[in-house]
């Protein structure tokens, strides 16, 4: 049996990318023959979730509220069993804050080896129980399973006013564009599997992956943010192009306005990426133009899928510096990182 003192957690993971999403081309074709099932007029209530694809589904109380609905889960990303549940739990938590609300509950979603000690189970649960906790919601119970591969993370209800929902649709030209959190969890997440990553890079990924993305929420609200998405598996490009898609318009981001968290440009240097970066450069490849003067190295970060990434909004340009400013004094690692132009889904990234 293995213990807490002596496993490697992620050497438990079947995969070097194992945080990754099903492949965006595979999974638009499981979903297109279920279209239909559920047409959006039967169900006038549920104001997300049946039309444009969106970070959480919303269905309408009253006139005053809304309940949002939402599940993520994922093999481990780190060793440490708390800092997983912890990062599992925040990336869980982020879609409900992405849509612009407040969690007030949780449900545990676990398969776990029956033979591994049963301490590390603790820990992880104790990690994300702390994380719900942090949120102001609660942790009301859960469902486990035994498997080979350990899983966590949660099933989240949350709510929001029905006209303070913010969605990934609604961008406009000449908006400005905001990222909250540094980039580069994947790989540098790949780099501490592979034993390969500086400790201190470890713990700054582990830090940014474990921060709710709460204030930055709070935030979008108070300053009237048009649209709105959290980056994880498909990557800064593949979630841009999804709000582009949706509103109609083109992004431009500028490489060098982007973070990365330390180390990150160091292991893609070396080429040391998870198998969901090729998956999604595959496929969202056909909406991104990258300035000749964006090499391979970098265009290969863009598409690093992201674990409980921060949230990328797209606001009014009069307001920009002031978001980005009060961003920055609540604690997040906020830039701004491109503009709103004319178009249909388009990503061009600039130098």
């Amino acid at each position: 049996m293995q213990t807490l003192n002596t496993i490697k957690l992620t050497s438990l993971a079947s995969c070097a990318g194992c945080a990754a999403k099903i492949a965006p081309s595979s999974l638009a074709e499981v979903l297109k023959p279920l279209a239909n099932i559920f047409p959006a007029q039967d169900y006038p209530g549920l104001l997300v979730g049946l039309t444009a694809p969106d970070d959480a589904a919303v269905y309408q109380l009253d006139s005053e509220k809304a309940i949002i609905s939402t599940t993520d889960f994922f093999p481990p990303v780190v060793d440490d069993p708390y800092s997983y549940g912890a990062i599992a739990a925040a990336n869980a938590l982020s879609d409900i804050y992405a849509v612009g609300g407040e969690p007030i509950m949780a449900i545990n979603l676990v398969a776990f080896p029956d033979d591994v000690d049963q301490g590390i189970l603790t820990e992880i649960l104790r990690g994300g129980a702390e994380k719900v906790r942090e949120a102001g919601a609660a942790v009301a119970g859960g469902h486990t399973i035994v498997d080979k591969e350990p899983k966590f993370g949660l099933a989240v209800t949350g709510v929001v006013h029905p006209q303070r929902i913010l969605t990934k649709g609604g961008a406009r030209v000449g908006d400005k564009l905001i990222l909250t959190k540094p980039l580069g969890a994947g790989v540098v997440t790949t780099a501490s599997k592979q034993d390969k990553a500086q400790p201190e890079h470890t713990a700054a990924a582990v830090a940014s992956m474990s921060r709710l993305n709460r204030d930055a929420s709070r935030l979008a609200q108070k300053y009237g943010v048009h649209a709105m998405t959290d980056v994880t598996g498909y990557s800064l490009l593949g979630h841009s192009h999804e709000m582009a898609h949706l509103g109609g318009v083109n992004f431009r981001i500028y490489f060098s306005a982007l973070k990365w968290l330390p180390g990150a440009e160091l292991y893609g240097e070396q080429g040391i990426f998870p198998g969901g970066m090729g998956r999604n450069r595959n496929y969202f490849s056909q909406w991104t133009v990258f300035d000749d003067s964006i090499n391979m190295t970098q265009q290969e970060l863009l598409f690093d899928p992201e674990t409980s990434g921060g949230l990328l909004m797209a606001v009014d340009a009069a307001q920009a510096d002031l978001l980005c400013n009060d961003l920055v004094a609540a604690g997040d690692a906020a830039s701004l990182i491109g503009e709103v132009e004319s178009g249909s889904g388009i990503i061009n990234v600039v130098p």
